[in-house]
């Protein structure tokens, strides 16, 4: 570790116009080094992408069948058994959708798309960008078989980082098949007629240059490989390391000891980090810990600091709105405030970038030198602060013994290469069929027939041709045409293809793909046009005479009417020569990306090892592992770590770790599976490391006082938590304008549901009545801001989103429609729960008492549910008891057919139970307004607001 006097001394040798010399750190390239394994498995050897094989299904070892299950309850048996059953469950989940996706169209390969398979035809290649990350082929396609148009900005379809697979389209994956992975899918490129987007080749000896083929693209509607694609390669790696806490992870070991350097220097500065501005107060938290709690801190979040410290392993439960983050940045400031000069950064994760970024702004409060590894963040302040930002403000640093210089100057060079073998494939050149010499020099046409063609060129007259034009244009005369795809105008009328996505969770997704610049959704580097302008006139004469007349040595007593075949004949002969070339500089190329990405990260090795903290994605603890454990890292908090499935989490024991917080609500949501028979019994790939140490013993924390919930609201929350105790501040939540002393309600109706062509739930009645509501709320004063409607289905959030885009009332409003998912971690005034579901036995998503737990806790001060309550509550135990709640008797009695609103003006109680009846409404009551106008007359209209 350099001297903390290092960065004033390098910005002392910029000034001088000098780069200073640092040696470059080894421990990231060791990192990437292939362990030499005498008889390896064959898990161990899979590729990061999957193989043709493996997606055409005739890979005997990816069988179904020999999964082994998440070992939920009891130890492991190995630490190799672990990884490699969840190596394996993941690789399923990850490939599953495609491989499905890939045998529904081998079946009927004129099929049309469907809710789990999208198919894209008259794919061609068109261009190659020569991006750092690498070589990327811009396809041009067809959409035709969407029979929709598609709202790019809200579909998931060929997002970065998707997979894909393509085929020839006149195989259609009866024999061959092509994987690649979605480089990029900017919306300007998308959004052309025929739209655009960039991929990589799986594998080098796949790529392919020919603008002339024509592909068909399959991608699965389910899943993103991009998220696991990271964690496959980290679990390979960890059978090779020494897997630090497996005792407790693998083998359950309930004791879990102090870390060790907490042994080695015990005493802390706790007071100080509780209260700011109070007396230092510093003790030793292995022998001293304080019986009573400081500062706003109650009993249980002062057991869970207590845990969160002295525990190598420290888990923590938290309730809706009982402050797990609260007491997460509390125990960091603690443990910053420790660290002395040398000690490696604390990393933090979250699952998602919206909790990152709020868990950093927190952090940011009280320690400026942090950074924010990977994908995009929403927050100016925080956006100040990703790796990309803060390098640029740092002065420019030479590393002795690194790859990077090398690594550019070969990309550079492989650049030119292959820009220079596919030269007359360019754009630029299209306008002539391909010349006669570059067949001469791949050996295809010989001397003697080269001669032969300039020779009867001789004094032959073309309209148009140049003196020094290629005898090989005379020879061909009309048997070349041009070589044109045409693309129907994709026009659907206004029927739209299905919103996947809420804008938020889209982009979610696409920041996953990581890239540091603003303008991550764009490829950088140069760029080349491909295309090939002309083929032969179809002839009746089969491959094989065509290739017989090139054994011709005089090319012109070659019937005219043939030449149109030995052209193409010569065309196919040449590709396949120059393929072969191409690829072989493609794996050269491929493999330098991958000297350039170890280059680079040995660069931020260096910007990142005086930093003290640093905040990823759980994604980003796979994709960034090989950097992050160059740093050494002993401590690693993950917020949320029931949210993610158990894989992420364990990629982040990195060989030097020694203390492990994980905090979040195993009764809350669980991880998402792509496939659900993955999901619970009897694979439960669904269940997180989180949730299974909790269930088997190992020991934790729960925060039991919350301080978000009006108590009122707050008692639905019985059935799953018990008694949750009461902050004092929750008592003062302020009353919801426009309903009196009603905090909570649950409106029910008998409105049958509809579900649309996804098979997505809606209820057209139920959101007509939600409008009414809000526009009642906001006109009796209720901030647009401060109200959040959620909903278990997309079907119904699009309902929604309609109705209120099309209301004169919110027009320029933006208003929060969101999904129960999407909202897990968030909270707001007034919540306005649509649960769809009306007059079936089943009730689908909303048996999952991890969603409920997460619709039922998100309002402070106003909580209002609109749904049947006689459907919700025989079908479901969890409802049954919430209905209970709602229904009993008087005063609290929260439940009925009629909605009770209160007008401010005159103070009186009316009902509504039917959507026609807003129209009479205008936010108050049925009284006369009465109130003096600027005329002096009194307001003839019935009470509004």
């Amino acid at each position: 570790m350099e001297p903390p006097g290092n960065k004033s001394l390098h910005k002392q040798f910029t000034r001088l116009g000098l780069n200073p010399v640092v040696p470059a750190n080894q421990d990231v390239r060791t990192y990437f080094n292939e362990a030499n394994l005498e008889d390896p498995e064959p898990w161990l050897l899979n590729p990061e992408v999957p193989s043709p094989r493996e997606i055409m299904g005739t890979e005997s070892d990816t069988q179904f069948i020999d999964l082994l299950p998440n070992h939920i309850s009891g130890p492991w048996e190995s630490k190799r058994d672990y990884l490699k059953a969840h190596y394996d469950l993941l690789r399923e989940d990850a490939v599953a959708p495609l491989r499905d996706a890939v045998a529904y169209v081998r079946e009927d390969p004129q099929m049309l798309d469907t809710n789990t398979v999208s198919i894209y035809e008259k794919v061609h290649i068109i261009g190659i960008t020569f991006a750092q990350q690498g070589l990327a082929f811009r396809l041009r396609f067809s959409t035709n078989r969407s029979g929709k148009n598609i709202v790019w900005e809200y579909s998931k379809r060929l997002i970065s980082g998707n997979i894909v697979a393509l085929s020839p389209a006149n195989d259609s994956f009866t024999n061959k098949c092509i994987i690649a992975v979605v480089a990029a899918r900017p919306l300007e490129g998308v959004k052309l007629q025929p739209p655009e987007i960039d991929i990589y080749f799986a594998r080098p000896e796949d790529a392919e240059f020919d603008a002339q083929q024509e592909w068909v693209m399959v991608e699965a509607r389910t899943g993103y490989y991009e998220s696991m694609r990271h964690t496959m390669t980290a679990l390979q790696k960890m059978n090779r390391e020494k897997f630090p806490l497996a005792e407790h992870i693998c083998f359950l070991q309930p004791n879990t000891k102090a870390p060790e350097y907490v042994k080695v220097n015990p005493v802390m500065d706790i007071q100080s980090a509780i209260d700011p501005s109070g007396e230092e107060g510093k003790v030793n938290v292995l022998e001293s810990w304080p019986k009573h709690p400081t500062g706003d801190l109650d009993a249980t979040q002062w057991a869970a600091l207590r845990q969160m410290l002295t525990k190598s392993l420290a888990v923590v439960q938290g309730p809706p709105g009982t402050g797990k983050t609260f007491v997460s940045v509390i125990a960091l400031r603690i443990l910053l405030s420790s660290m002395k000069p040398g000690d490696p950064p604390v990393i933090i994760a979250s699952h998602t970038n919206h909790a990152l970024d709020q868990l950093l702004k927190h952090v940011s409060r009280f320690e400026s030198d942090y950074i924010r590894l990977g994908g995009r963040s929403n927050d100016t302040e925080v956006k100040r602060r990703t790796l990309h930002a803060v390098r640029q403000d740092e002065p420019i640093v030479t590393l002795q013994g690194g790859v990077l210089g090398q690594a550019q100057r070969r990309y550079r060079g492989f650049h030119k290469t292959i820009a220079e073998l596919l030269r007359d494939f360019n754009a630029e050149n299209a306008d002539v069929p391909l010349p006669s010499q570059l067949f001469v020099k791949y050996g295809l046409l010989t001397a003697t027939q080269c001669e032969s063609l300039a020779k009867g060129a001789e004094g032959w007259v073309r309209p148009g041709n140049e003196e020094d034009a290629d005898p090989l244009l005379a020879w061909l005369g009309e048997q070349v045409m041009r070589f044109e795809v045409h693309y129907t105008a994709e026009t659907f009328g206004f029927q739209e293809d299905e919103i996947d996505l809420e804008y938020e969770q889209l982009k979610e997704l696409e920041a996953e793909q990581g890239f540091e610049e603003d303008a991550y959704e764009n490829l950088k580097g140069p760029y080349i046009c491909l295309q090939e302008g002309f083929c032969g006139q179809t002839t009746s004469a089969s491959e094989e005479a065509s290739r017989k007349y090139l054994k011709e040595t005089d090319m012109w007593k070659i019937p005219v009417k043939e030449r149109g075949g030995v052209y193409d004949i010569l065309r196919k002969l040449l590709k396949d020569k120059i393929r072969k070339k191409f690829r072989s500089l493609v794996t050269l190329y491929t493999h330098n990306c991958k000297e350039l990405r170890i280059g680079k990260w040995e660069r931020d090795n260096h910007t990142l090892r005086e930093i003290k903290v640093i905040g990823m994605t759980t994604t980003g603890l796979s994709k960034y592992r090989a950097l992050i454990s160059s740093l050494k890292p002993r401590i690693v908090l993950i917020e949320e770590a029931a949210e993610a499935i158990e894989a992420p989490v364990a990629a982040a024991c990195f060989n030097s770790l020694q203390h492990m917080i994980l905090v979040g609500d195993h009764q809350q949501l669980r991880g998402n599976c792509s496939v659900q028979d993955l999901q619970g019994d009897p694979f439960f790939l669904d269940v997180s490391m989180f949730e299974r140490l909790v269930h088997n013993g190992i020991e934790y924390e729960t925060l039991r006082r919350q301080r978000r919930m009006a108590p009122e609201i707050c008692r639905l929350l019985e059935p799953i938590y018990g008694d949750l105790q009461d902050h004092q501040s929750v008592h003062e939540r302020p009353k919801v304008p426009g309903m009196g002393s009603v905090r909570s309600y649950f409106f029910s109706h008998n409105w049958p549901e509809s579900h649309d062509n996804l098979a997505s739930k809606y209820n057209e009645k139920e959101a007509e009545m939600i409008l009414g509501f809000f526009i009642h709320l906001v006109l009796n004063g209720v901030a647009v801001k401060d109200i959040t409607v959620l909903t278990f289905y997309n079907g119904q959030r699009k309902k929604l989103l309609k109705l209120f885009k099309e209301n004169s009332y919110l027009q320029g409003h933006y208003v929060k429609v969101v999904t129960v998912d999407s909202f897990q971690g968030e909270e707001n005034e007034v919540v306005i729960l649509s649960l769809v579901r009306s007059g079936k036995p089943s009730i689908g998503f909303l048996s999952i008492e991890n969603r409920v737990c997460v619709s039922l806790s998100r309002a402070r001060s106003g909580f209002y549910i609109f749904g049947n309550a006689t459907t919700l509550a025989d079908a479901d135990p969890l409802w049954w008891q919430v209905v209970t709640i709602m229904g009993g008797k008087n005063p609290t009695r929260r439940l009925g057919f009629n909605l009770p609103l209160t007008c401010i003006k005159h103070e009186n109680l009316i009902y509504k139970k039917d959507p026609s009846e807003w129209e009479t409404a205008y936010g108050g009551c049925d009284l006369p307004c009465n109130e003096r106008l600027g005329c002096g007359h009194r307001c003839p209209l019935p009470c509004h607001r």
